[in-house]
């Protein structure tokens, strides 16, 4: 016998829907209100006689489920939160445990209208829009609609964690992480010799751990159908690009070049200002993007790249379509410090010493000059960093002293060690093979060697300013509620200010600091713990290097940042900041402040040539925009007015007993204006380019209406609050309280659940349940951004999901605590006998090329006045008027039982001449679920699920009659 997709039998003494199968010898089965991994499979030719299929009629409500109306609610929501698989042109919306925003969805779209073609799409969307929540929807959804059976995430190994937590915890999607350290556990894990590229379906792979030669064969021979490549501008092909950058590049150009392969890309600067690193990102998507002269392109150039790539700007997404994505507002502003007497002097003769240096490498040529200019420029910087950082870098430098000149390389290699390259992360220790391969001499030796132990005697806040200011600041934002991160550009910098710290900031009023350190001589693995563990602490202060500064999520536990050392790349600046103020920061305001010297040279310099101009254009324009090609001018600049510029030894010398202003070096102003012209050509390009993407093509109207129609199916954030506060004490005696608002909580409604009285499946899908002592309350919140300190309930969380499951059991068997499947009341909500339905349909979803077929479920609520079997008035119900009944009548008095029972019993008996009226419910909701899916096909150009036919009869979840009052 063949049984049809969506019908409903019995087997093995349980209720199973038929799922569609491509094999008719082999019937796929899900329990009635289960999920996909509960799928069994009978293969029908060996069935053993215990394995007897029967085709099952849903049994509706009877008397003995009559009860209170208002949980007829609960019935609802439970059943349209269990849901996983929705009807609506979004596939994967029923299996996501957030509920994205609508400007989230624009990739998704423009990868939608390239499939089942190869994918290709550049997501350059701002720091801390959301592109992590973007590439997930595009990797459910295509493996929801079966374009694809696996992927892998690419990214820089200290995210690999990162992405293993939100692909689980976003989509339910468990991914092996593939690295150095877990290679071989997984390889025993494979029978055979099947490589982990193929046997795991879900990876997350170091980029640095397959971009080998040898890694990299394998791996392209076995990719997955599906690659995202987070971060990719660290794959960018600039010229005089280090070995490793150039072997993440082949590998990812190596992937752009199988014809077949989904490739997306993700980064938050595409563009480093330099447009051969831009062109080599772009040629990923297509090769003869290589060479394109993006703001002179052809029409058909620049349209085709346009539906290639995504970007869209903080200022783009706040308001889209109404809808309100709540980002912090940035308070940027600086704090100055000055130099004491003892660091002015430390200064002076560290500042002769390098000009020494400068001097002359002036007078030498290419390698050998430049290794000159960096050695003075990175000794500068040092001391200026930290005491510590100046002593460990002049000790570096005396201990790689060579007995005479030495030989000096002839060419640098590589990107200049001194300036903070672009984005990418480029080391926290000092550059001592820089420092150790510049010559010097006897004097300079001794000179060294007093200056190491000046240096250490300064490492104290009575003669370290800059650390005492910032001390200083740090408290007052602490006993202002702020949680503040500290980058250094060094890991001794770091270090020394963490114990300083540790020392003097060790409470705020009563109430104690946590500080921890992390620089990148920890594993990832620890830095990921120490982060995670200040959570816990109410007062907390983080230091950190730039190994921070990329990728890393640090929004959910810090409210601030400082620049305790000024980045050399105004780049920099954004990736630091954009850790805390992103997206899912539930605090209105979050500080960014830059600390400087007043009386140190180099911090103005970087100031007033670049710093000061970046966050100026963000201020008068809302948009970050990449620092300009000519990206040593700061170097430029700070080697003319300081290293090179007779005044500024003078003016070190003579800061010891007074402040002198010797106004702006010349240099320093060309620079300014250099810069300035060039930021100026990077603005007008920006808004060139912002008008040529594709994003802005989409009928973001329509977009929101496949969403309206999405939580009314499957319940959005708001119906799951309802649900759980409302379940929980009605049904359960569970108490859940809501907490005052406060202004951190980002307007969401937060709550303190006490788990005393939960039952024993319900309280180990919390949070330290695994516990000897579990914790008596839980804080819990139901929107996202969740704030600090709460737990994050969403419709497919563990407990939820339980939830909904318990209380549809309990009310399929009659138990006590079960919201009620039929009710009879009294309620001056209508003004004649009104009878409500609760319909479960569901409906195959047909493929028209393919006929692959997906069953989808779907809650109706519907409803009629009158006896439709007496011949007087009777009317149906809209949809909405059933709807608002159901959400809204208030009973307002009780019927005797038997009373009751016999009204329900006459209900039950009208049943059979609605019929036809079902089956049209039905067929309407299906027309209507096709013209979503046809306007969906316009909106991707594209999108195939065209054929919706529901499952007759529907299965009558709940009876309600609802009586005028008596007059």
């Amino acid at each position: 016998m063949q049984f049809a997709p969506g019908s409903l039998v019995n087997a093995r003494g349980r209720d199973w829907v038929v799922m569609p199968s491509l094999d008719p010898d082999l019937l796929l089965l899900q329990p009635l209100g289960g999920n996909e991994a509960e799928t069994t499979g009978i293969y029908l030719p060996l069935r053993s006689p215990g394995d007897e299929v029967r085709t099952h009629a849903f049994p509706g409500p009877k008397s003995e489920d009559l009860g209170a109306f208002p949980s007829a609610r609960l019935l609802y929501n439970a059943a349209r939160l269990s849901f996983r698989s929705g009807a609506g042109p979004f596939r994967s919306l029923a299996r996501l445990s957030f509920r994205p925003r609508s400007y989230q969805l624009v990739p998704l779209i423009m990868a939608l209208r390239q499939a089942p073609d190869a994918v290709r799409l550049l997501v350059a969307d701002d720091v801390g829009v959301g592109k992590t929540i973007e590439a997930i929807l595009i990797i459910k959804e295509l493996l929801e609609r079966r374009e694809i059976r696996r992927f892998a995430v690419v990214c820089l190994p200290h995210l690999c964690e990162q992405w293993q937590q939100e692909l689980r915890d976003k989509a339910g999607l468990e991914a092996v992480i593939i690295r150095s350290n877990t290679q071989a556990r997984l390889d025993r894990a494979v029978d055979g010799d099947t490589p982990v590229y193929e046997h795991y379906p879900f990876q997350v792979i170091s980029i640095d751990y397959i971009k080998s030669d040898q890694r990299r064969s394998v791996f392209l021979h076995h990719a997955p159908e599906l690659v995202i490549v987070d971060e990719a501008h660290t794959a960018a092909r600039p010229a005089g690009a280090l070995v490793s950058q150039q072997q993440r590049y082949h590998l990812v150009h190596d992937l752009s070049k199988r014809a077949k392969q989904h490739l997306v890309l993700l980064t938050a600067t595409p563009h480093s200002g330099k447009p051969e690193e831009f062109r080599s990102l772009l040629g990923l998507l297509d090769k003869k993007f290589e060479t394109l002269d993006l703001p002179n392109a052809s029409k058909a150039d620049q349209q085709h790249l346009a539906r290639l790539f995504v970007q869209r700007r903080r200022i783009d997404v706040e308001k889209w379509l109404g809808e309100d994505t709540p980002f912090p507002k940035r308070e940027a502003d600086e704090e100055s410090y000055a130099l004491s007497p003892e660091y002015q002097r430390i200064y002076a003769d560290v500042l002769q010493l390098a000009q020494e240096l400068a001097q002359r490498g002036s007078e030498l040529h290419g390698g050998q000059q430049k290794f000159h200019y960096w050695t003075a420029l990175a000794l500068l910087r040092g001391v200026m960093s930290s005491p510590a950082a100046g002593a460990e870098m002049l000790r570096n430098r005396q201990r790689n002293l060579p007995n005479d000149d030495g030989e000096l390389a002839t060419e640098a290699e590589g990107p200049n060690p001194v300036l903070d390259q672009d984005y990418e992360f480029d080391g926290d220790f000092t550059p001592s093979q820089v420092i150790s391969r510049a010559a010097i001499n006897d004097s300079q030796r001794a000179k060294l060697s007093r200056l190491i132990g000046q240096l250490e005697s300064l490492q104290n806040i009575s003669t370290d300013h800059k650390a005492a200011q910032a001390i200083k600041l740090l408290y007052s934002w602490l006993k202002l509620g702020y949680q503040p991160v500290i980058f250094c550009r060094y890991i001794a910098t770091a270090t020394y200010l963490g114990g300083l710290l540790k020392q003097e900031l060790t409470r705020v009023g009563s109430q104690a600091v946590r500080v921890e350190v992390v620089t990148s001589e920890d594993p990832d693995e620890v830095r990921r713990e120490r982060i995670d563990q200040m959570a816990d602490s109410p007062l907390r202060v983080l230091v950190a290097t730039d190994c921070l500064s990329e990728g890393i999520n640090l929004q959910h536990s810090f409210t601030a940042v400082l620049h305790y050392d000024l980045p050399w790349n105004p780049n920099r600046l954004e990736q630091r900041e954009g850790r805390v103020d992103r997206f899912g920061q539930t605090a209105p305001t979050v500080k960014a402040y830059l600390l400087y010297g007043r009386d140190n040279d180099i911090d103005s310099v970087v100031l007033g040539v670049l710093l000061r101009k970046v966050r100026e254009i963000r201020k008068d324009t809302g948009i970050t925009v990449p620092f300009p090609e000519d990206s040593e001018s700061v170097l430029d600049a700070v080697l003319a007015a300081v290293l090179l510029n007779p005044k500024a030894a003078s003016r070190a010398a003579l800061a010891t007993q007074l402040t002198i202003d010797f106004g702006e070096a010349p240099e320093v102003t060309k620079q300014k204006a250099l810069v300035r012209s060039a930021y100026d050509k990077a603005i007008d390009a920006e808004k060139l380019s912002r008008s040529l993407y594709a994003q802005h093509a989409i009928k973001a109207h329509e977009v929101a209406a496949d969403l309206r129609q999405a939580d009314e199916a499957i319940g959005d954030p708001a119906a799951v609050e309802a649900f759980v506060t409302e379940a929980l004490p009605a049904l359960l005696g569970v108490q859940i309280t809501r907490n005052p608002s406060r202004p951190t909580d980002g307007g969401a409604h937060t709550y303190t659940l006490y788990t005393a009285n939960l039952p024993k499946n319900l309280r180990g899908a919390l949070p330290g349940a695994e516990a000897t002592v579990p914790p008596t309350q839980l804080l819990v919140c139901f929107a996202s951004p969740t704030p600090d300190g709460f737990h994050y309930l969403g419709r497919n969380h563990l407990f939820v999901e339980q939830l909904c499951q318990q209380l549809l059991a309990s009310a399929l068997h009659h138990r006590k605590d079960a919201p009620a499947r039929a009710a009879v009341v009294r309620t001056s909500a209508v003004l004649v006998r009104t009878t409500l339905l609760l319909f479960r349909v569901r409906n195959v979803i047909e493929e028209r090329s393919s006929r692959q077929q997906l069953v989808a479920e779907e809650m109706l609520i519907w409803g009629y006045k009158g006896d439709p079997t007496s011949g007087e008035a009777f009317n149906i119900l809209t949809p909405e008027e059933a709807h608002i009944l159901l959400l809204t009548a208030v009973p307002e008095a009780d019927l005797p039982r038997p009373v009751a029972a016999q009204l329900l019993q006459d209900a039950a008996d009208e049943l059979p001449a609605l019929v036809p009226s079902f089956n049209e419910v039905a067929t309407t909701r299906a027309a209507k679920l096709v013209e979503a899916h046809e306007r969906f096909r316009q909106v991707v150009q594209g999108g195939r699920y065209q054929v919706v036919t529901p499952v007759l009869p529907m299965d009558v979840l709940g009876q309600y009659v609802l009586l005028p009052p008596k007059t």
